[in-house]
């Protein structure tokens, strides 16, 4: 199979971000390139530049400098944030340079694009040509190079130049010679510690450099005024970074995140709610596991899902031990109602009185005979933290299996993401350096057997065909840091820090990124350092698991869950968004995350860091709500009036999607998620402006804005039946129409 190559196309709000940086510098003439006097130092002619006149063998070309006032700059930046309906700036915020922007996305929609955009538009615009990406990590930053190879042909084709990109090396400065003496768009990338940490590699930039003609590299990559980029600032905002980035003298500064920190000129806003909402981001579901100590007894008891099917009343997967001549051994057994633990055990006394007596799908419960109840998810008895990392790794296969068996048949690869504490849990060797099994590495293939084996049947279709193709000890593999052996080995992390050091990290899945999206790839289950988390994505990690001994209050949901946020691709690189799936882009699109916590407790975490770091929005919708709001309609800017914001308000009210206090309603939300909302009055052209509208109204933020967003993973499924052609005929309705109605029927005994 010839190699997998991205697509990209156009999105509308991608395109919104890049104009709203790029109208903040309107009425800048375009001007060539600034031409100086390059510092090239005490620079040896050799036989390819020695006949080259003076003034071009010393040429440097810098960024013209900004013409607009500062009034002209805060006056630009105010019409932005209105067309955007951001709460407007009162002065401009010169953290660096002539103006700091802000641009706030969330994870997974695009924003390295964004920028590099961004680049082209300033470009041609303003013909604006030094770039400097600064990035917190060695992770990050082949990400961003992978980014600017993977996109050359897509910008080729629409600006008809490619962007000159490389890393910043301190033993390979001639780049920066480069990058001064080019009249084109030329970017350079960098990670904080390339400049900012105490080692020797790092203090380089500052140094009068013998193989750099004596000059310091600082002063070279200054003289060209670069427009500088930062890339997760949030992680960047140490006191000592800030001033070092100020020694690159820029021209202006832009703030990309979707965790802003500091706060500068926001310009752009699409929050995790926005990004959900477009149905630009996967729907999350959790599934996550409460231990419950049963009284006086070590029995061991866990209810893995309620199985619905068409053939069979409810059934429960249970697993619990069962005795055999010479050991005692966990399996997982499909019971239903009647079945009796203490005989299937084959008589383990913990199990008396454990008969089943009911079976409950809609509130996932299985109730035994002697009163004792046990919820899905829930892992009752003697549980070690093994048994838990061992139930996650099941859940995280079974779940892994289910989405593969519908995606493989839409060409879309599955990828599932295990984040492990320590690389030996995974990673083992013995004395002389040969790998030997270790303990997650064990664990992963005997639970992955064991589910397979479910899904292999007599029929021999082109799933099952691929699933027998692969190796169980080839479909999964770790990425870790290596040592000077080839060893996996635990990153550096510094200290009070997430960010590994090490150069090595993420190499090989950084660079096969498209490889590993092929079916001819046999990896699908990815293990990793839970360090390393920031930096990779992929967009078709479908499950994140996170394997931890003992708990980690620190660790940052969001992060976690943002490595698999991004919409997939099929093989053929196309994006399965909303284009492409209409109506069902966020069930195929759902991303599983099986937490090594409780599982209200991620829920309520994961839910609260979001809502922090939401954009300030409104909680209501008010009498004046929409008067003067701008909106985008047709290309064009529109003012909302006072006439329309009273017409939307009575329809509000009218239609019950509003209550007395101009909270939304139930019954706007269930219409809203439906696509059955009431249709707007003609009056006042509010009606051609519903989508608009209706968008004003999802951006009021309500307690119940997120539960959509995340799911309750553990809820039993219920096999969708759906209807037949007869459905539709004359005599069927007549009859539904008939019974369709809800009745209640009271019923009186008169005796015992």
């Amino acid at each position: 199979m010839a190699d997998m190559k991205f697509k990209f196309t156009i999105q509308q709000y991608q395109t919104d971000a890049v104009n709203s940086v790029v109208n903040v510098f309107k009425g800048q003439p375009k001007q060539g390139n600034l031409r100086y006097r390059r510092d090239a130092g005490e620079i040896k002619r050799d036989l390819l530049n020695w006949k080259l006149p003076e003034d071009e063998l010393y040429a440097g070309f810098s960024n013209a400098p900004v013409a607009l006032s500062e009034e002209q700059l805060l006056s630009n930046i105010r019409e932005v944030q209105k067309e955007n309906n951001i709460k407007e700036s009162s002065t401009l915020a010169k953290h660096m340079g002539a103006c700091s922007l802000d641009v706030e996305m969330e994870t997974g929609t695009g924003k390295t694009y964004v920028y590099i955009k961004t680049m082209f538009e300033l470009n041609e615009r303003y013909g604006w040509n030094k770039f400097i990406v600064v990035v917190p990590s060695i992770a990050i930053r082949e990400g961003v190079q992978k980014s600017f190879q993977m996109m050359e042909d897509h910008f080729m084709s629409d600006y008809g130049k490619r962007a000159n990109f490389f890393i910043y090396n301190s033993k390979n400065l001639t780049e920066i010679d480069n990058f001064s003496s080019r009249a084109d768009l030329s970017v350079m990338i960098i990670n904080v510690q390339a400049f900012n940490a105490r080692g020797k590699d790092a203090r380089r930039i500052r140094m009068e450099l013998d193989e750099f003609a004596s000059r310091r590299p600082i002063d070279v990559i200054k003289a060209n005024r670069p427009i500088v980029i930062l890339d997760e600032p949030q992680k960047m905002g140490g006191k000592k970074t800030q001033e070092s980035l100020k020694e690159f003298n820029p021209l202006f500064t832009l703030n990309y995140s979707a965790t802003h920190r500091e706060h500068h000129d926001l310009v752009y806003v699409l929050d995790a709610l926005d990004a959900y909402k477009m149905k630009l981001v996967k729907k999350i579901e959790v599934k996550g596991f409460d231990i419950k100590n049963l009284r006086g007894t070590d029995g061991y008891l866990y209810l893995e899902n309620i199985v619905i099917s068409p053939n069979h009343p409810p059934r429960a997967r249970l697993e619990f031990e069962i005795k055999y001549n010479k050991s005692i051994n966990r399996e997982v057994r499909i019971l239903g109602v009647d079945d009796d633990l203490y005989s299937l055990s084959k008589g383990l006394e913990q199990y008396q009185g454990y008969h089943i007596n009911d079976i409950d799908p809609i509130n996932g419960l299985v109730t035994f005979t002697n009163g004792v109840e046990i919820h899905t998810g829930e892992v009752q008895g003697d549980v070690s933290e093994k048994d838990i990392r061992r139930v996650q790794i099941r859940e995280t296969i079974r779940s892994h299996f289910e989405k593969e068996k519908d995606l493989y048949n839409r060409g879309i690869k599955t990828l599932s993401l295990f984040f492990i504490d320590k690389v030996e849990h995974y990673r083992k060797y013995d004395e002389e350096g040969n790998e030997v099994n270790s303990e997650y590495g064990q664990m992963f293939e005997e639970e992955y057997n064991s589910i397979l084996n479910e899904y292999l049947t007599l029929f021999d279709t082109p799933y099952e065909k691929y699933l027998k193709s692969i190796d169980v000890k080839k479909t999964h593999a770790g990425y870790f840091s290596i040592d000077k052996k080839g060893h996996k080995i635990d990153s550096k992390i510094k200290r009070g820090s997430d960010i590994s050091d090490d150069e090595s990290a993420y190499e090989l899945i950084l660079k096969d990124k498209e490889k590993l999206l092929s079916f001819d790839n046999p990896v699908r289950f990815i293990f990793s350092h839970s360090a390393l988390r920031e930096g990779w994505d992929n967009p078709n990690v479908f499950q994140i698991c996170t394997l931890k001994h003992g708990g980690d209050s620190t660790t940052n949901k969001r992060q976690e869950v943002g490595r698999g946020l991004r919409i997939c691709v099929n093989q053929d690189g196309d994006r399965m968004d909303e284009h492409i799936l209409g109506a069902e882009v966020q069930d195929v699109n759902k991303l599983t995350v099986i937490a090594s916590d409780g599982y209200k407790d991620f829920v309520s975490s994961l839910q609260k860091e979001i809502k922090d770091d939401l954009y300030e929005r409104p909680t209501k919708i008010t009498l004046d709500f929409f008067t003067n709001k701008r909106i985008k309609h047709n290309d064009e800017i529109v003012t909302m009036t006072k006439e329309q914001n009273d017409i939307i308000n009575r329809y509000l009210i009218k239609n019950n999607y509003v209550d007395d206090d101009g909270n939304l309603t139930e019954l706007y939300r269930t219409d809203d998620e439906n696509n059955a909302l009431k249709p707007l009055p003609e009056t006042h052209g509010v009606d051609k402006i519903a989508i608009e509208v209706h968008a004003l109204i999802n951006s009021v933020f309500d307690d119940h804005a997120l539960d959509d967003f995340v799911l309750d993973g553990r809820k039993t499924k219920i096999p969708e039946n759906n209807l037949n052609d007869n459905f539709n005929k004359e005599e069927f309705q007549k009859l539904w129409q008939q019974i369709n109605h809800k009745y209640s029927y009271t019923v009186h005994f008169d005796s015992k």
